[in-house]
């Protein structure tokens, strides 16, 4: 399964947030990809940057970010994206 998202992030955010949304203390990069494999289940973020949407004087840092996972279950890979959507969540008030 193949997943890209537009997400209107800094990469610093992103870095901040994605162990998190992953489940695991800490995510090693290697050239914008992050990766990791659990027995026969494997997931692969690629983080690709992107031109700033502008609005006017405000500017918004944004990112493609494809998501690879590889040995889920239907289930198991609804579970994995709704943790990783909860992770990147931004609540306001």
């Amino acid at each position: 399964m193949i997943l890209s998202l537009e997400m209107s992030l800094s990469r610093e955010e992103f870095l901040r947030l994605l162990p998190g949304a992953v489940g695991l203390p800490a995510v090693a990069e290697e050239g914008g990809l992050f990766q990791h494999a659990d027995g026969d289940r494997r997931w692969a973020i690629h983080l690709v940057p992107l031109a700033d949407h502008r609005l006017g004087r405000i500017s918004l840092p944004r990112h493609r970010v494809e998501i690879r996972l590889e040995g889920f279950g239907e289930k198991e890979a609804e579970a994995f994206m709704a943790r990783f959507h909860r992770g990147f969540q931004r609540g306001g008030g």
